[in-house]
């Protein structure tokens, strides 16, 4: 039998690297960022087009490469940051396993333009697939642009599992305000399309937290800053009022890399134990300066996540800090005993001179058994006139009820049909009687079942009812959320909202849907739209209509503790039976439950 292993062809190999690396293209995005950032530039492009499919170009002004290094850059394991394997447990740069530039080389097409700022010539590379085409001095600009075209154009297959254009692109735009967040003294810029979305001037943490989600965010921060022997901790968290449903906003940054860590987020959400709802997420930019001897960050490929020496101290610290912050700026509640002002009034009270006994008047031939007129001579206005005929009054209307429903009455009750008319149980649940029994309907969960089966039929349609905003409201939105109601702005539409584009990042919202509450916040309700399609995109797989009219039906339905008349009740339940799933709420609970007589029967132990 012949040998059946051998050694992979390099093409080979760089393909199956890149599948490990660059998954999309916002892989190469973050990667090629990260490179000119450990080149030294404090200006950095970028600039995508079909979301990253056709071209990721980005510009720097950073230290530039010679010509042998500009060549073997895109060589596997061609790294400047390791000469021994010590170096892994002393990095502080962002890429060093060398992989990253021979992976994209092996399948998209390259261009690179280098010059050093000593050099008179820079040199230009073309490469297709590993393959270097091209290769000659120009003359340049001080500093590197990198091309990355027709990504994946030798692999069929995997370009075929991108998504579509906004979901890619609001991939892009996450990993670069992660990379614009770690580094907020460089100026950045990204272009979509011939069209800026970011231009970020190099600036404070604070300013850059509010260029890149908006001015909003400026009154929403609480700064974060400890010192131990472990870690340095800074950055900045967000009142709790501010909390979404959705994870979005929680960056941590390692030595300004960013990572996920579940473990250490819990340490965050417990610091907020008591002021925050169990479904509620807070904002936060986190920064840990720790030793690199005493973290590994070779363990993933994305390098997104780290393994600490210590992970224990980190989370208590960060649990610690966090909770100091927010009492120390007013955030959670304090008792104070040199500040709380009822207390300082029993520590310090008044001289002894400046109290005054109170005074008491009273009426000494007041009598409350006298109905007859005191002796001023005027009727006294504290005593209800005719007081002793309550007693008849109420003996009246006992010897009324045991008329009615005395015992040889009781058959006599019911000997007319009763109206079926429905009535609420602690506004919250609607009981009708039906002929074998009677049935206990969950209003919001009934409301919910009808809005959603008519959205999703207004989607269809695309014939949405919609009411004129008296005062059209102008939204200022992060750029993942503006990618992704542009995305979503047709179905939106449908719906019944006027909304139209205004600016870079920003929609004016001019009308709302027929069917929400009236005196409702065209702002909130948009942004609570998008944050629960946002939920529901992270816990469903839905087709993305029908989350957005899930998400809207629960915005818009009616909620537990809402008075209803009995011609509202009367309609939601013709509504509900209208539908074609009028038994199953939007979370595959019932909706209805049905008590028989023979239950009820059973129940008081009759035959």
């Amino acid at each position: 039998m012949s040998d059946i292993i051998q050694l992979l062809p390099d093409a080979v190999a760089n393909q199956i690297a890149a599948g490990e690396v660059v998954q999309r293209p916002a892989s190469a995005v973050k990667e090629l960022i990260e490179n000119a950032i450990d080149a030294g530039a404090d200006k950095i492009r970028l600039i995508v087009k079909d979301a990253g499919k056709s071209l990721i170009q980005v510009i720097d002004n950073g230290c530039g490469m010679s010509v042998t290094d500009a060549r073997l850059c895109f060589e596997r394991h061609a790294t400047s940051k390791i000469r021994k394997a010590e170096d892994l447990f002393a990095i502080r740069t962002m890429g060093f396993r060398g992989e990253a530039l021979a992976s994209i080389a092996a399948i998209a097409h390259v261009e690179l333009k280098t010059r050093r700022v000593e050099d008179e010539l820079g040199t230009l590379i073309e490469i297709e697939g590993a393959e270097v085409v091209r290769q000659e001095p120009a003359g340049l600009a001080a500093g590197t642009s990198i091309c990355v075209k027709n990504l994946f154009y030798n692999i069929p297959a995997r370009r075929n599992f991108l998504k579509s254009n906004p979901v890619e692109m609001r991939h892009i735009v996450d990993e670069f305000q992660r990379i614009a967040l770690a580094y907020p003294h460089i100026f950045f810029s990204l272009h979509s399309d011939d069209q800026e979305l970011f231009h970020l001037p190099g600036e404070s943490l604070k300013q850059r937290i509010v260029h890149v989600f908006g001015n909003g965010y400026n009154q929403r921060l609480v700064p974060v800053e400890e010192e131990t022997t472990i870690i340095n901790l800074k950055g900045f968290i967000g009142k709790p009022e501010f909390a979404k449903k959705t994870r979005g906003e929680q960056f941590f940054f390692v030595n300004n890399r960013f990572v996920k860590d579940p473990y250490l987020n819990h340490a965050i959400v417990k610091a907020y134990e008591g002021i925050l709802p169990s479904d509620s997420f807070p904002l936060y930019v986190l920064f840990i300066e720790i030793d690199p001897a005493k973290i590994d960050i070779n363990v993933h490929p994305t390098k997104t996540e780290i393994k600490y020496e210590d992970e224990r101290a980190i989370y208590a610290i960060l649990q610690s800090a966090v909770k100091r912050s927010l009492g120390r700026y007013n955030i959670t509640p304090t008792l104070d005993f040199n500040q709380e002002t009822g207390f300082s009034n029993m520590i310090s009270p008044k001289p002894l001179e400046e109290i005054t006994p109170p005074s008491i008047t009273f009426n000494p031939n007041f009598n409350p058994f006298d109905r007859g007129k005191p002796s001023g001579g005027t009727q006294s206005a504290a005593i209800p006139q005719n007081w002793d005929t309550l007693y008849q009054i109420t003996e009246k209307a006992a010897d009324t009820q045991l008329t009615l429903h005395g015992k040889d009455d009781l058959s006599n009750e019911y000997t007319q049909p009763p109206k079926k008319q429905p009535f609420q149980l602690h506004s919250r649940y609607i009981i009708s009687q039906i002929h074998s029994g009677f049935i206990l309907i969950d209003q919001q969960a009934a409301h919910e079942r009808i809005l959603f089966e008519q959205f999703c039929q207004q989607l269809e349609n695309r014939q949405g009812a919609s009411q004129q905003s008296l005062f059209p409201q102008t939204i200022a939105l992060t750029g993942s959320d503006f990618q992704l109601i542009t995305d979503l702005l047709p179905d939106i539409q449908a719906l019944g909202f006027q909304i139209r584009e205004f600016g870079k990042h920003t929609f004016v919202v001019e009308g709302i849907p027929a069917d929400l509450t009236s005196g409702v916040n065209e702002r909130q309700v948009l942004e609570q739209l998008l944050e629960d399609y946002k939920n529901n995109q992270a816990e469903l797989k839905l087709p993305k209509r029908e989350k957005l009219a899930r998400s809207l039906a629960r915005h818009a339905a009616i909620k537990p503790g809402m008075a209803l008349s009995v011609d509202d009740m009367v309609e939601l339940i013709d509504r509900l039976f209208a539908c074609e799933m009028p038994n199953v709420s939007l979370n595959g609970k019932p909706i209805i439950l049905t008590f028989t007589l023979q239950e009820l029967s059973a129940r008081f132990e009759r035959n």
